[in-house]
């Protein structure tokens, strides 16, 4: 049912956006490594509603549970659940939207396909789902850390026609949680968060970019063909709710150059290490990562409910309208900073392991040098 992701670090998330609850099932994550529920609550407190006044103002408090897997705080080797509770549902919001599906939203698509939706908030279909997601990657972050070095920094790049420039090498995370908009650059982001409020009093919505860098990952991670690196991390962030474009490195902006122009020269340091002294590749060569930080951008859409009459189908498919209705994001961007960052640790820290596997000593059988 497409529930599960990652190869031998793996998530399994469930639950709806209006049931009990939302939970992740993590396997493959190594024993001994320090994991508290404090530890992925600081991560699920960077992604849950009501954080301050540019997100959905539903109130819910996000406390993950651990149920299984980890033992006087630390893990056992085995499968670990968590599980956060649903407290602030509202489905009277969506009474309306039982027979008339929301443009842009799953609920057509749910119905054609199954031939039943969960109605209230959009069932799996609901950003809420990543609840699960996130605190996962709070772990794979944690592994990514402490056996490797490996730091990940997102943050909101763009709104709409807005862009920071921000350096992608110094930048930091406390840099990017000064401004509830989650932009590192303070001027920008007031402009950034003059626009999202004045698009939230027209009951509208924007869109825009997060990019991310990841410092500290060394080369050979990444697998041929069909696993490449980049294609891995493209799955991952393209699965999120409202990620609608991916770019890794130069992206788009490199087809406006020529090839002797992108090409990234090696080049060694005074310790022998072999580096590139620019990074349009964005950290990864043939699908492998090079060493240099992984730098990738994502495009995410304006949210698709908004507090105006839109013209829509019922499930009829008689012509109707619907005006949006509930608690919604004006704009999806400083929530999607750290889904961005848990969707990325989660295949870093996959290929981290299938590169550890890759390499154990093998012995020699007996009569090869």
């Amino acid at each position: 049912m497409g529930s599960s992701f990652g190869t031998l670090f793996r998530i399994s998330t469930w639950g709806e956006s209006h049931g009990p609850g939302i939970g992740v099932v993590v396997d493959g994550c190594p024993p001994r490594v320090p994991v508290t529920e404090a530890l992925i609550q600081a991560e699920l407190d960077r992604r849950r509603p009501g954080q301050s006044h540019l997100v959905t103002q539903r109130r819910e408090g996000d406390r993950v549970e651990i149920l299984s897997g980890v033992q006087d705080g630390l893990t056992l080797g085995t499968s670990i659940g968590l599980f956060v509770r649903n407290e602030d549902q509202r489905s009277r919001d969506y009474d309306e939207m039982a027979h008339k599906y929301r443009p842009s939203h799953a609920d057509y698509t749910y119905d054609a396909k199954f031939g039943i939706r969960a109605i209230s908030g959009g069932g799996r279909a609901s950003a809420r789902e990543t609840v699960g997601r996130v605190a996962a990657g709070a772990i794979a972050m944690q592994v990514l850390r402490l056996a490797f070095g490996v730091e990940i920094v997102g943050w909101v790049d763009s709104v709409q026609a807005i862009e920071a420039e921000i350096n992608p090498e110094t930048v930091t995370r406390d840099q990017v949680e000064a401004t509830p908009v989650r932009c590192p650059d303070p001027a920008t982001a007031e402009a950034m968060i003059a626009l999202i409020e004045a698009t939230r009093k027209d009951g509208n919505s924007v869109g825009g970019t997060v990019r991310l860098v990841a410092r500290g990952v060394p080369v050979g991670w990444g697998e041929p063909v069909f696993d490449k690196l980049e294609a891995d991390l493209a799955k991952a962030v393209m699965s999120l709710p409202a990620c609608k474009g991916f770019e890794l490195g130069s992206g788009f902006a490199g087809t406006l150059i020529t090839g002797s122009e992108h090409n990234d020269a090696y080049r060694t340091d005074a310790s022998g290490r072999v580096f590139t002294p620019t990074n349009r590749s964005g950290g990864i060569q043939g699908g492998i990562s090079n060493g240099m930080p992984i730098l990738l951008r994502a495009a995410f859409k304006p949210t698709a409910t908004v507090m105006q009459a839109q013209e829509t189908v019922d499930d009829a498919h008689q012509p109707t309208t619907l005006t949006g209705r509930g608690r919604h994001d004006p704009c999806v961007l400083p929530r999607a900073v750290p889904m961005v960052e848990a969707m990325v640790a989660l295949v870093l820290v996959d290929h981290a392991l299938r590169q550890v596997a890759l390499t154990v000593p093998i012995p020699k059988p007996d009569g090869l040098n």
